[in-house]
């Protein structure tokens, strides 16, 4: 089954599109690494997102506004709160924090674009619905994201390097 995905990519203002982040990473390939895991979710044949690419002060902003913490973290998941009766393919929106992906890939001798797909496929999952708040969840959540990373050739994000 061919999956279709529209990812509407925003990218903040305020962020150099000039900037080695964007060197590191094609952000057009999301939508191909969104339509890899929805396959493997079995997910319905299409589905919408947005992703938007941000500035450490614009995620402290949303971070604090959503979930009472006042600080930037690297990524933040809103799935759609349309009523069941509604029919759309809008899933959510995702927010990536560039600077926090730079920093974190480096404190973990990550690529760049490794730590950004990672952070991409677990924003979606979280739109979908997984989460990570109970054990159970986690390791199910997590073994998801090592089967789609794995699919995409990039290695286990949780392994310790």
């Amino acid at each position: 089954m061919e999956i279709e995905l529209g990812a509407d990519i925003q990218v903040a203002e305020d962020l150099d599109e000039t900037a080695p982040f964007f060197s590191h990473v094609a952000i057009n390939d999301i939508e191909t690494w969104y339509q890899v895991a929805l396959s493997h979710l079995n997910h319905s044949n299409t589905a919408e997102c947005t992703v938007r690419l941000v500035t450490p002060q614009e995620s402290q902003s949303l971070n604090s506004q959503y979930r009472q913490q006042d600080k930037p973290t690297n990524v933040l998941s809103f799935p759609s709160e349309l009523p069941e009766f509604v029919e759309s393919s809008y899933i959510g929106d995702i927010v990536i924090c560039v600077d926090i992906v730079i920093s974190e890939a480096n404190a973990q001798n990550k690529t760049i674009k490794a730590h950004f797909m990672h952070l991409c496929i677990h924003g979606l999952l979280h739109i979908l619905g997984y989460d990570h708040i109970e054990d159970l969840e986690a390791e199910k959540m997590e073994s998801l994201e090592i089967e789609i990373l794995h699919k995409l050739g990039i290695d286990d994000p949780y392994k310790v390097q």
